[in-house]
């Protein structure tokens, strides 16, 4: 005990000094306490960028100081004095890094671009300093080794996760091959900071401008309006700028008639991260790649997918790529009968040219139109993005699970363009703050994304705090914000990640709400997709900008009817990109990559899914997913919650649908239940059976 008491007042010294000396202009360091909004909402109107570097800094050795207090205890291993201690340490740095991540990839600036890659490798080595710490790991085995003393099941599950994780970190490594795992580390950190820089310059500076609006014929007033708009704030006034999204395909391609316009844009699109300047990504991929493959070798495994996949529901890679095979067989096949149907349109137009991937959106949405007598711009002045989250997103979540929302304008937010709401649950009491960021930027990576600013926890007594990120085209001043259908997916989409956050009850923020395995991660989002279709949810959102009117039952029954046009396509390009991350992760030998496009090439070459007209939904220099966020290793996961999503689906139809009393069941099943348990179980519970797969291949119209 002698020691435990010594150590903490030194560290709080140490502490102190770091606070003391925060801040130039002596304001107090906004991370260096828990925030004073509701539920510990960030006080975004405080945090400047010079706060998160002190805050890192005393934030780790605040965390080193109460491991040390841990490993320093000369009582025997419990888990209330190692497991909980740990679980409540480093709070500082969580508060910091939570604000510093939504950052890089929302509203990034040069300063934050800087501290990415000045810390990245930083906490890459705090991390290693945790779960290498070998004093901490005796003391978390001993709790392991004892986990059947314990009574209470979360209390079991935490140790559990917590040695799995230590495990998977190198623990069981001797000293030599720690000090080289450290060092790899700390290069795959620095080269992930480096890629996620790169992309979002080689993003921005890859848009293509125009000077003539006849280039650009097929695009709506409105979507002028915006890209002139756009081409401005670029500093090229009079000119149309068509800037890029993450994804090969491009929303714009679908509309526009010159050919030539469209080539430009997609190869813009394809080639943005490979141009020979200081944005070109393949070499920080390739040498990402082989890092990997040294680190799971290091840690005993032959590639870095073995590792990486242990924790999730898939286990191992080849039973994510069986998975991925069974799905390809069936959406290529689909996309090659589209594509012949596409081809005999562009040849009865007289086009005399192959169909390309620039062409097939545009031809799609013609065949979409002839068979389905369905136009995009005629569906799209029915969802106004307000209206669609409102009356559409909210209104969904309320019938199915009792929640409601009313909108705060006293909360501080991070950009002007972001909105928020408190929660409610079906009780009445206020349960959660709720952000939403719409808008494309230049300092926003592509994409689309749920965030906790607050995770949920008993223990910490806090509820959560969430946001979502979106990357729709902001509309010139004064004009209607219309979104795709495609779009409307998106936002019920990562509202089914929101929902899953909000409804969570555990006591440890470990195992809360959405920190569960990737290939179920995706699932509650997936799920809650289908409640935009809902006849009575759509009826309620789907109301025209200018006149008011709700969506006419005839364009309802069309959207419905073609619900499964197109999936051959849809389906190939994400399962080529799924079979991309996994060729890149299953390497056993670093000269099997060469350079990244021939590396490409053949892997989905070997796999059946190099169809040129249907590309990959992202080119390894741009996948964003696998190189600087969480999903290496993990793409399939789309996939793999999505026959589950697909299956949990039919339970509802056959179960009375929308009701609440199945939304209560899956809240009860599904939502609430974190990590808390066998995620593999628990889907069985709540359908009664293991996941099949021939619900999904139903969906997509590849088996009746």
């Amino acid at each position: 005990m002698k020691n435990k008491k010594f150590i903490v007042p030194i560290a709080a010294l140490l502490l102190f000094g770091a606070c003391k000396n925060s801040s130039n202009n002596n304001n107090v360091n906004p991370f260096f306490q828990k925030s004073s909004l509701q539920y510990q909402a960030p006080e975004f109107d405080k945090i400047k960028s010079e706060h998160f570097k002190p805050a890192f800094d005393s934030g780790m050795l605040q965390q080193n100081a109460e491991i040390e207090a841990i490993v320093s205890n000369t009582e025997a291993p419990t888990f209330e004095n190692t497991v909980i201690p740990y679980e409540k340490s480093g709070q500082i740095l969580k508060r910091a890094r939570i604000v510093f991540d939504n950052f890089t990839a929302a509203n990034k600036s040069k300063e934050i671009s800087a501290l990415e890659e000045e810390y990245a490798p930083k906490f890459s080595a705090h991390n290693d300093n945790i779960y290498l710490n070998d004093k901490l790991f005796e003391r978390f085995k001993t709790v392991y080794n004892n986990r059947e003393l314990l009574k209470d099941a979360e209390d079991k599950r935490l140790i559990e996760v917590y040695f799995e994780k230590f495990e998977k970190a190198g623990a069981n490594l001797n000293v030599e091959d720690k000090a080289k795992l450290k060092k790899l580390n700390e290069e795959e950190a620095a080269l992930t900071a480096k890629f996620s820089t790169q992309l979002l310059a080689a993003t921005k500076s890859g848009g293509v401008f125009f000077d003539d609006a006849k280039d650009l014929d097929g695009l709506s007033a409105e979507e002028l309006k915006a890209a002139q708009s756009d081409a401005e704030k670029a500093g090229q006034k009079g000119k149309y700028l068509i800037a890029l999204i993450n994804t090969t395909q491009q929303p714009c391609l679908q509309n526009l008639t010159n050919r030539a316009t469209r080539e430009k844009i997609f190869k813009a699109s394809w080639t943005r991260a490979e141009k020979g300047d200081a944005n070109d990504t393949r070499a920080t991929i390739e040498q990402l790649a082989k890092l990997r493959l040294q680190k799971a070798i290091l840690l005993g495994q032959p590639n870095y997918a073995s590792w990486k996949l242990q924790d999730q529901m898939a286990k191992n890679p080849a039973a994510a790529k069986e998975m991925l095979k069974q799905v390809a067989y069936y959406a290529v096949n689909a996309a090659k009968n589209e594509a012949a149907e596409l081809q005999k349109i562009i040849d009865a137009e007289g086009g005399n040219f192959k169909l390309e991937p620039w062409d097939w959106n545009y031809y799609a949405e013609k065949l979409r139109k002839a068979k389905y007598d369905l136009d995009e711009s005629e569906i799209k002045p029915y969802f106004e993005v307000t209206t669609v989250l409102e009356k559409g997103v909210f209104f969904a979540a309320e019938k199915m699970y009792g929640v409601t929302f009313k909108k705060r304008t006293d909360l501080p937010v991070y950009h002007p363009d972001v909105v928020a709401y408190e929660v409610f649950d079906k009780d009445g009491k206020s349960m959660a703050i709720y952000y939403l960021d719409f808008y494309a930027r230049d300092n926003k990576v592509g994409g689309a994304w749920m965030n906790n600013y607050v995770e949920q926890s008993f223990l910490l007594n806090q509820k959560p705090v969430i946001v979502n990120v979106y990357n729709y085209q902001k509309p010139a001043a004064g004009s209607p914000s219309l979104i795709s259908f495609d779009d409307v997916e998106t936002l019920f989409h990562e509202f089914g990640h929101t929902i899953h956050g909000l409804v969570a009850k555990q006591k440890y923020t470990t195992l809360s709400g959405t920190n569960v395995p990737r290939d179920f991660v995706e699932f509650p989002s997936q799920i809650n997709e289908h409640w935009a279709l809902e006849p009575s949810v759509l009826k309620n959102y789907a109301i025209h900008y200018e006149t008011k009117q709700p969506i006419p039952q005839a364009l309802l029954d069309k959207m419905h009817k073609a619900a499964t046009f197109n999936q051959g396509y849809a389906v190939t390009e994400l399962t080529a990109a799924a079979a991309l991350d996994m060729a890149w992760h299953c390497i056993t030998d670093e000269k099997q990559i060469g350079d990244a496009l021939s590396f490409e090439k053949k892997a989905l070459t070997d796999v059946g899914l190099l169809v040129n007209e249907a590309p990959t939904r992202y080119h390894s220099p741009y996948f964003n997913h696998i190189w600087s966020n969480e999903y290496s290793a993990g793409y399939y996961a789309y996939i793999w919650s999505k026959i589950l999503d697909q299956d949990a689906y039919q339970w509802f139809q056959d179960n009375g649908g929308m009701t609440s009393a199945n939304g209560d069941r899956f809240r009860e099943l599904i939502l609430s239940i974190g990590n808390t348990k066998d995620l593999n179980e628990a889907f069985k519970e709540f359908t009664g059976h293991k996941a099949d797969i021939k619900p999904l291949l139903r969906s997509k119209g590849f088996i009746k």
